[in-house]
């Protein structure tokens, strides 16, 4: 939003310097980000005298002129104007100079004529709209002197960059407010004065609102006899200032007002509405219009649609259509100036692409008390450029009049809110300041304030607190410090959790990502989910950012698999990575989703860094597990075990390279292989072994860490065990019955050894475990070991029908 203080100035007097009105509102909490003065590009355009010119030796319209500008000495300058004479004053832009519809000034050849420079009339830089002549200086400006300072030409614009919460801002009138707020000067409101005649406007018009939840007023005004053209100056002059371009005079007044109070608005030719009256009503699904920009939009069912008898002729508070437009034979108008319903207008306005300053105001919430208020302006000011006549009285439809929504403001708790307090005397000033009505309340601690209509955004104690602190000034609450209790606070539970498995993970070499939450929506299908399972169904958003961010993610590891794909079209080829991160899985029945909490990782790529003492191995299935135990034993995750998994319920991971992975009875999640259809769907140029755990899950089997000193007074003794078993049984399976046949001092067991292929028949294989015995209590004896040993492999090779070596 641009400002300029000369037309600030119209509404309160301007009593301070540009940067200090800057800081002013800055600190009110309207952001200024730049100041700049808009007559800055007449630094490059002189005042020239024309010394003498001579015709132009291939034209007989031109001339060629020496110009003499100070010290810039003198200047051949090509010029056709035909009130040129010698000795005249003009200004002379000089190359680079920017002129007021965007031209660039440059040296240039004109029919085999150098000209340095150019002579301008008043509309080439932007002071007037004649362009029939050079705009002629008065004798006595000082020759050479930059114009802007010559003519005392000075127009500070201020660039606002507002909070979504201050639509009142938007106006000039609004902003007047809060200097005047801070200045301590007064707001003077435009005065409207109307000469009506007969017939009344009703009987010209008539308007039937068919959605009073959208469209809570509406207002017109009909104006006849006007005579469309060319704005005068002094209204360019205005739009130009803060950087809108003038049109013609019917459609600049409403530009105009908008920028003055705020309130959008929109002239209707009258003779082109069908049945000259105007009906407000939603849209039909696949309903076609053309607005003014020449586009013609297909509309949604619910948006708001402004229509004559027969068809829509605008999209109400975004843009009028090009069938009722105002032209050059226009000779009656109607002016709409009506209150919408903020988040229609939003979405439309997103919907179609079609952002406008009309819509921008909507969105934020107009006065709906100022609608008249701005009709009767805009009738006022057309019938000032446009000449007519304004027929009688306002058609204004009022379904859902506003109603005021006083608030009750405690001092004592504002000033526990605040860290600061103020006195009753102070907090009334600066409330009804701008615009704020304040009222005794039921106690002297107590005060009744109602905020104006055009301030929608203050609704609660908490919202006063924050007028109260921005004008008073944020700079004189003190600065004071929070008392903190000594005793440290425990972090949750879950909250440890992430800590601890970020911390291991990273140590063990894992580099943890964050990927978006929104995922394409073939994304389930690429993982290979079976169709009933609900993760092969992602929530689709209503407005997606991206089209291959649709859905909401119902796995962290289609986010991992693309940031995978992403390091291997760069070269990296050694990934290991993991997130932690909520996924969003459908509920039957219910519009919210679940929203578990996930630990996923990836391994691909070498096994190490490649060195001279280490080749190059590709990581595996087992390095994945390592990993995993490693997590678990860091986390005293007790009874971890590793089931494989049946080829049925591998979807996403390798048959035969695949497990569950639980803490006794309770599922933790699954790891393995990445399918090779997985691999192709997702266009991976290499192997990967991924897990997936519940976050949740993997927190409950923690049991905490269990602290003893053992100091080992005996010896162990080791033997190791070589079984020839069905491939079908695991390893795990073997383990578990070797500590439930063990003696009391067997300290442990680990497999060491594999191995399948002759001679060991097919269908079989070999597995070698070692097994260690320690007494706690004594040195063990060979026979006591060799016995306990003997009979715990009888008790395996009978339970799994196995047979020893040779």
């Amino acid at each position: 939003m641009k400002i300029s203080l000369s037309w600030l100035s119209e509404y309160t007097p301007i009593r301070r310097s540009p940067q200090e009105i800057a800081e002013g509102l800055t600190r009110a909490g309207i952001a200024v980000d730049a100041v700049t003065d808009r007559f800055q590009a007449l630094e490059r355009v002189r005042v020239g005298r024309v010394v003498d010119f001579a015709p132009h030796p291939a034209s007989e319209r031109l001339r060629v002129c020496r110009v003499a500008a100070g010290g810039e000495g003198l200047r051949t300058i090509v010029c056709g104007a035909p009130n040129l004479r010698a000795g005249m004053l003009a200004p002379l832009a000089l190359p680079g100079a920017l002129l007021s519809d965007g031209t660039v000034v440059a040296e240039a050849s004109v029919r085999g004529v150098p000209s340095a420079g150019m002579l301008c009339s008043a509309a080439e830089l932007g002071l007037g709209t004649d362009r029939g002549g050079l705009l002629e200086l008065a004798d006595g400006l000082p020759e050479g002197e930059p114009l802007n300072r010559a003519l005392g030409l000075s127009d500070p614009v201020l660039e606002l960059d507002l909070t979504p919460n201050r639509g009142d801002c938007l106006s000039l009138i609004g902003v007047a407010r809060e200097v005047a707020a801070f200045q301590g000067t007064r707001l003077r409101l435009p005065r409207v004065r109307l000469a009506e005649s007969d017939p009344p406007a009703a009987e010209r018009a008539a308007v039937t609102i068919e959605a009073p939840e959208a469209c809570p007023r509406y207002a017109a005004r009909v104006v006849e006899g006007v005579a469309v053209g060319p704005s005068p100056f002094w209204l360019q002059e205005r739009l130009l200032s803060v950087g809108m371009r003038p049109i013609n005079n019917i459609v600049d007044v409403t530009n105009f007002v908008m920028l003055e109070c705020g309130q959008p608005l929109h002239a209707f030719d009258l003779d082109r509405l069908e049945e000259q009256r105007i009906v407000v009503r939603p849209a039909r699904a696949g309903e076609r219009f053309v607005t003014l920009d020449g586009k013609e939009r297909t509309l949604e069912e619910g948006m708001l649609l402004i229509c004559d008898g027969r068809k829509p002729v605008a999209v109400a508070g975004v843009m009028g259509g090009i069938n009722s437009e105002i032209g050059e034979a226009t000779r009656r108008v109607l002016i709409e100036s009506a209150c919408f319903e903020a988040s229609g207008i939003r979405r439309t306005s997103k919907r179609l692409g079609l952002p406008t300053e009309a819509s921008r105001r909507f969105e934020k919430g107009v006065d709906p008390t100022g609608t008249v208020r701005a009709a009767d302006r805009a009738a006022q000011l057309m019938v000032q450029v446009a000449g007519g006549r304004v027929a009688r009285g306002v058609i204004d439809v009022h379904p859902r009049p506003w109603r005021p929504r006083p608030i009750r403001l405690d001092l004592e708790r504002t000033a526990r809110f605040l860290g600061a307090g103020f006195p009753r005397a102070k907090v009334r000033r600066l409330l009804k300041s701008i615009a704020f009505e304040v009222a005794p309340g039921p106690s002297r601690r107590e005060l009744e304030v109602t905020p104006p209509p055009f301030r929608p955004d203050v609704a609660r104690p908490e919202d006063l607190a924050e007028e109260i602190a921005r004008l008073a000034g944020y700079d004189t609450i003190p600065v004071t410090f929070p008392t903190l209790p000594a005793a440290g606070v425990r972090p949750l539970a879950r909250e440890e959790t992430r800590r601890r498995v970020r911390g291991v993970l990273n140590g063990l070499g894992f580099s943890e990502v964050i990927t978006y939450s929104f995922i394409d929506a073939g994304d389930g299908e690429r993982m290979r989910f079976a169709a009933e399972d609900p993760r092969r169904r992602g929530l689709t958003l209503l407005n997606p950012i991206a089209e291959d961010q649709a859905v909401l993610r119902t796995s962290l590891l289609p986010g991992l698999l693309h940031t995978l794909r992403f390091n291997l079209d760069q070269q990296n080829r050694r990934v290991k990575i993991f997130e932690v991160g909520k996924v969003f899985l459908p509920r039957a029945g219910q519009e919210l989703p679940e929203e578990p909490e996930r630990l996923a990782g990836l391994w691909s790529g070498p096994r190490g860094i490649l060195s001279w003492h280490e080749r190059e191995t590709p990581c595996d299935f087992y390095d994945l597990k390592g990993a995993i135990e490693a997590l678990a034993d860091a986390l005293h995750v007790e009874e971890l075990r590793f089931e494989a998994l049946p080829d049925a319920a591998c979807t996403a991971t390798r048959p035969g390279r695949s497990a569950r992975v639980l803490a006794g009875k309770r599922l933790l999640g699954v790891a393995g292989e990445l399918h090779p259809r997985v691999q192709a769907a997702f266009d991976l140029k290499a192997e990967a072994f991924v897990f997936e755990f519940d976050l949740e899950a993997l927190e409950e089997a923690v049991v905490g860490p269990r602290h003893r000193l053992r100091v080992l007074r005996f010896p162990a003794a080791v033997r190791d065990l070589t079984v020839i078993l069905d491939a079908a049984v695991e390893a795990r399976e073997v383990l578990a019955a070797l500590r439930d046949a063990g003696p009391p001092w067997m300290e442990g067991a680990c497999l060491i050894d594999v191995f399948a292929g002759p001679p060991i028949p097919p269908g079989q294989r070999s597995l070698t475990f070692r097994i260690s015995y320690r007494s706690e209590e004594r040195t063990l004896e060979d026979a006591a070991v060799n016995a306990a040993h003997a009979e715990m492999t009888a008790r395996v090779l009978q339970r799994f029908g196995g047979r020893l070596p040779g």
